[in-house]
């Protein structure tokens, strides 16, 4: 990069969200982090909030805000992911509870005030349900010309994780990435295709403990818990490894839709290449084992 690049992270932590987080604080001369938002979806708002607040302690960056979005999604119950992420949301890290506290004003309205504040100055990362980002949306939709790029996490090209047909983000709040998908803001889709092939093997989480830091050992331990029987895939990080090393990425223009009701809903239709007018780039390959590599090496700026 030739200038950093401002970015807010929209994020409901969860284990992969604080690798995520991790990553972004762990690179300041590349991006300014100018806020982090929380939305309900691994586990509830009161935990995705405190989690984002876990990690920003573990990472001693106190000037960056956190502030707390919706609690829930647009029309649907929350659908949580306790079972993956543990009760907290990040067992296996024994952090503490926060000794930060969070910034005033709900995470939508920093996404309304920040992005239009700056047209074309900010890049937004969300990584959990669209909640706050199509609330945002509904609000003011010129933000969909002012942010500078959506840059997320969540579809697929094909099976999801949480039903057959859907990812987990998407399933949360299908109606949530409806109206992100159509808005016309420029996005850059993260689906499980793209994530999946990034996997924190047996061998890269000895490394991490290798590190001989309490980030380290933090991240070794979460990462255990995520995903005890395989290999567990890194899904959140990807979005914050993008603006970083972009040329480890590849992909696709493409139209994506969301399915909103039913057996299907949350599922990303992702059409075949000149079938429809595209509406994202799909991110479809990884050099994998070098983004593995960057990855630890800036996790080992941590004292």
């Amino acid at each position: 990069m030739t200038q950093r690049d401002s970015i807010i992270i929209d994020c409901d932590p969860g284990i992969d969200d604080a690798m995520a987080l991790l990553l972004a604080f762990a690179s300041p001369e590349d991006i300014d982090l100018k806020a982090i938002t929380t939305v309900a979806g691994n586990v509830p708002l009161h935990r995705t909030s405190a989690n984002a607040r876990r990690i920003r302690d573990l990472a001693g960056c106190h000037e960056v805000p956190i502030h707390a979005g919706c609690p829930r999604p647009l029309l649907k119950p929350l659908v949580t992911a306790d079972d993956v992420h543990g009760k907290t949301g990040l067992d296996g890290s024994d952090l503490p509870e926060p000794a930060s506290t969070l910034a005033d004003g709900h995470g939508a309205d920093v996404l309304r005030r920040e992005i239009g504040a700056a047209p074309g100055g900010v890049k937004l990362l969300p990584v959990g349900p669209l909640t706050n980002v199509a609330h945002a949306l509904v609000a003011r939709p010129e933000l969909a010309q002012e942010v500078s790029s959506i840059v997320l996490m969540g579809g697929s090209t094909g099976p999801g994780n949480i039903t057959p047909h859907a990812e987990f983000n998407f399933h949360v709040d299908p109606h949530a990435a409806r109206i992100v998908f159509e808005s016309g803001a420029p996005i850059v889709m993260h689906g499980l295709n793209v994530t999946r092939q990034v996997r924190a093997k047996a061998d890269w989480i000895a490394a991490l403990r290798a590190l001989g830091t309490r980030v380290g050992d933090t991240a070794a331990g979460m990462l255990s818990f995520y995903d005890s029987d395989n290999d567990p895939a890194l899904h959140d990080v990807l979005t914050v490894g993008y603006l970083l090393w972009p040329e480890l990425f590849s992909g696709e223009r493409r139209r994506v839709e969301i399915v909103t009701e039913g057996k299907e809903a949350g599922r990303s239709i992702v059409h075949p290449a000149g079938d429809g007018e595209p509406n994202a780039t799909v991110m479809t390959e990884i050099d994998a084992p070098e983004f593995l590599s960057r990855l630890l090496d800036r996790l080992a700026r941590y004292s």
